[in-house]
């Protein structure tokens, strides 16, 4: 009996994966490189040279608008939703609560490249498309891989924050959780733990980590599975009271450029995050970590597929979304 269970269980897996592939491949179908290539040849162009002022102003921008599009993609598809303003009527998904966090100068970095463009090219390129290529651009800006972005996302029709629990991973998710979350949105394990590569840059605010540091598991005591003197240094920096806009880096060793070291620093139990350490300390998924501490090509090349694959998720076509004139709002 458990055998004909287990044997089922699979083939419904299975059966969601396919599904999934075929959703993938329907959508990518409007998608292309060189999707603006009559109406708006020098899209590219326009949008690297706002990312090239922007990051000379705020260095910060490149994890943050990266952060963004993963927010973006992973509730209801890479359409932009995430960047539309709460109204008196609506509340959209930048206000609820895990989005709060979400940088300003990621959301400006966007605003000015949607601005550039339109001054070229009105009402041509989606505030999507604009998302999916400042993100390359700005990673690349710190030291990054390089992929082409597929062009032709539509815009979404609607934002609601009531649509985001449940498809953006915690700092307080196990790891079976993290791999039940990113399969439900078609990624592998390895695919998973590239994306968390994403660490390497950027930070996190204090109350994201504070369990581990001061009341691990309601122990009052240390997780045991972080470096004692790191976790004694992120104590000074965040007092149990601690103002809520003090944060820490991701990667306490490389912050300011995209590497390998955050994998090199999870061998070494420095990772900020419990849902960062667990990667290591997971034995489906130590292997991945140790793979992609050996070799920074390998990360990158899987980084940058697992970049690919994101920007492919839930896609709208004309018929399902539009383009937007202004990013934060909705055409009248």
């Amino acid at each position: 009996m458990l055998l004909v269970l287990h044997e089922a269980a699979q083939s419904a897996t299975g059966v969601q994966l396919q599904n999934q592939t075929q959703n993938r491949q329907q959508q990518q179908q409007f998608l292309s490189v060189d999707y603006y290539k009559r109406t708006c040849p020098d899209v590219e162009k326009i949008v690297h040279q706002v990312m090239v002022q922007k990051f000379r102003e705020a260095p910060v921008a490149a994890a943050g608008t990266l952060r963004i599009f993963f927010h973006d993609c992973m509730v209801q598809g890479c359409d932009a939703s995430v960047l539309v303003a709460s109204t008196s009527h609506n509340k959209a998904e930048k206000d609820f609560d895990i989005n709060l966090s979400l940088p300003g100068d990621g959301f400006d970095a966007v605003m000015r490249a949607k601005q550039a463009v339109e001054n070229r090219c009105p009402r041509t390129v989606s505030c999507a498309d604009i998302l999916a290529i400042a993100s390359r651009d700005l990673i690349g800006m710190i030291g990054g891989p390089f992929w082409p972005v597929k062009k032709g996302r539509k815009d979404s029709y609607t934002s609601h924050a009531a649509r985001v629990p449940g498809n953006l991973p915690s700092s307080k998710n196990t790891v079976s959780e993290l791999m039940h979350l990113f399969s439900s949105k078609g990624f592998t394990t390895e695919e998973m733990v590239a994306l968390a590569g994403a660490h390497t840059a950027g930070f996190a605010h204090c109350k994201e980590f504070n369990d581990r540091i001061y009341n691990w598991k309601n122990t009052s005591r240390i997780d045991p599975t972080m470096n004692p003197l790191y976790a004694a240094n992120l104590r000074l920096a965040c007092p149990r009271n601690v103002d809520p806009t003090i944060v820490a880096n991701l990667d306490v060793t490389t912050s300011k450029k995209f590497d390998n070291v955050y994998y090199q620093n999870l061998q070494k139990g420095l990772g900020l995050l419990s849902t960062d350490q667990a990667l290591f300390n997971d034995p489906r998924t130590k292997p991945l970590v140790n793979r992609f501490a050996a070799s920074q090509e390998r990360f990158f090349a899987a980084f940058a597929s697992a970049m690919q694959k994101l920007g492919s998720i839930g896609v709208k076509s004309a018929s399902q979304g539009n383009i937007r004139i202004n990013c934060a709002a909705f055409n009248q």
